[in-house]
């Protein structure tokens, strides 16, 4: 069975939250909204050497720069112009920049995320780029009602994975899954589940 690395998501809860879970030994912890998590890594500067800050949010270009001087993974990248900004941005002097493309794998208006078909052509082009290390691929599944149709997507992104490494990809990385469908991603390959509330309970607030 493959192994499957938690990824903490802190979204609306506080730096104390976090400084909690790291000391009960999480590392990886995930961030929805940029100055929220940067607000958070000033608080928690102490634990920077061993804190993995993951976006798992949206990224809009004018927030790629402190971006990539202050994360270690991207797992939103749907677009060209956003990779080659990072990229552009990471400092040499940081390791690559740990990234995920994001599919929009059930094909929902709402949602962000490339088109199934074009994830071949953006692949290639952000695995060429310098400063950035592609990992994989990232998804979030319409919900589901029951535990066979959740699996569905999850393995529909999980044969995507496996035809990009087919085409010459070195790819590792399924970040998919989360506290509602994480047995099901899990099943079908899942690398890394996105989990907050099953971690931290309810979230008291929301954010825009």
């Amino acid at each position: 069975m493959q192994s499957v690395t938690l990824l903490a998501v802190t979204k609306t809860f506080d730096a104390q939250a976090v400084r909690d879970a790291h000391a009960a030994g999480q590392r990886a912890f995930g961030e929805n909204y940029v100055q929220e998590a940067l607000e958070k890594m000033q608080s928690l500067a102490d634990l920077r050497g061993s804190i993995e800050w993951h976006l798992i949010g949206p990224l809009q270009s004018n927030k790629t720069r402190v971006v990539a001087a202050s994360f270690d993974w991207v797992h939103t990248i749907d677009r060209l112009k956003i990779a080659e900004r990072l990229s552009a941005q990471r400092d040499a002097g940081l390791p690559p920049l740990q990234v995920c493309l994001q599919v929009n794998i059930s094909g929902e208006a709402s949602k962000s995320g490339v088109a199934p078909a074009d994830v071949p052509a953006l692949a290639r082009s952000v695995a060429a780029l310098p400063g950035l290390h592609l990992r994989g691929l990232m998804a979030v599944p319409e919900p589901q009602g029951d535990f066979a149709a959740q699996r569905r997507p999850h393995r529909a992104l999980a044969r995507l994975l496996f035809d990009l490494n087919a085409s010459g990809l070195a790819l590792d990385t399924l970040s998919m899954g989360m506290s509602a469908d994480l047995e099901a991603a899990i099943a079908e390959g899942a690398t890394l589940v996105r989990v907050g509330s099953a971690i931290f309970g309810s979230r008291a607030r929301q954010q825009g």
